[in-house]
């Protein structure tokens, strides 16, 4: 998925946690995945059961070829 609004690419990667999923351990989770792997936190959806439904994006970097 990319977004074409802008000039620049995403790419996006969904993550669903349940309900028993800890504040503390959802934190984590997301820390790692942006400290890691450039990954930013584009929105997050609370359900109604408890689950949440949290979507990551990151640029797409296209590298330049050179002759």
């Amino acid at each position: 998925m990319a977004d074409h609004t802008s000039g620049e690419q995403y790419e996006y990667r969904v993550l669903t946690l349940s309900r028993e999923t800890s504040r503390s351990a959802a934190r984590q989770l997301l820390t790692e995945h942006a400290e890691y792997g450039r990954w930013e936190l584009a929105r997050v959806r609370l359900y109604m059961g408890g689950s949440r439904k949290v979507w990551l994006r990151r640029k797409i970097i296209r590298v330049a070829r050179t002759a």
